[in-house]
Formats: structure tokens, C-alpha cells, sequence
């Protein structure tokens, strides 16, 4: 009984994709997605507030010359990539806390190489 669930098993290994293969390819895809990000010409500003704020820090990125949806969308990559919350509005988006760095490094990753005031 024990070899015909043994025969069982191997049967099933042999259909099974090799993890390195999976791995590999994953890895080619993630290299083409990042060199496919298009370089964006548009000077994009990223700022640091508290004023007005109720003491509350918060990074401000303005400049951006694209739609609503797009700039909703672009709002949405940086709020999930740094796990932080924000909002985006009237041509800016406003992430919660002063992360300028993590900001500009997930910025120039979406193809803004033009990203000033850090």
C-alpha cells in the first residue's frame, strides 16, 4: 500500500513545474516591468508640512501634469508601496508623515527621474 502512494506522489512531482524555473521567470518579469516605466519629462515637487496640520506631518508631491484617474492611481502604487495612508487632489498628493525619501525612491521606480526638493 505504501508503494502505490509512493507511485502516487512521484506521478504527481513529475507534473509539477520546477520551483527554479517559477522563480526565474518571476524574476524576468518584475526586470522587464521596471525597465519598461517610462521616463516622464515633468518636474515633480516633493514637500514637507506641518503647518495647518494640527501638528500632523505630512509629504506633499505637486508638479504633476497627468489625469485625475492617473493621478489617483499614482496616489494608490506610493500609498500601498510605503503602507501609509494619503490622499490625492487638485493636482497633488499628500502622503501622511514626512517620508520624502521613500517617496522620491518610489517615484523615480514609476519613471519620474526629475524629482526635486528632497
Amino acid at each position: 500500500m505504501t508503494d502505490n502512494w509512493m507511485d502516487s506522489l512521484a506521478a504527481l512531482r513529475a507534473t509539477m513545474p520546477d520551483a527554479k524555473d517559477e522563480n526565474a521567470a518571476d524574476a524576468a518579469q518584475t526586470e522587464q516591468a521596471d525597465d519598461t516605466a517610462p521616463a516622464r519629462r515633468e518636474r515633480v515637487c516633493v514637500a514637507y508640512e506641518r503647518k495647518g496640520r494640527g501638528g500632523k506631518q505630512a509629504t506633499i508631491i505637486y508638479g504633476f501634469t497627468c489625469s485625475d484617474d492617473e493621478l489617483q492611481s499614482i496616489a494608490s502604487h506610493i500609498k500601498k508601496r510605503l503602507a501609509t495612508g494619503g490622499s490625492a487632489r487638485d493636482g497633488e498628493i499628500l502622503i501622511q508623515g514626512d517620508r520624502r525619501k521613500d517617496v522620491a525612491a518610489v517615484l523615480k521606480e514609476l519613471g519620474y527621474n526629475n524629482v526635486a526638493g528632497i
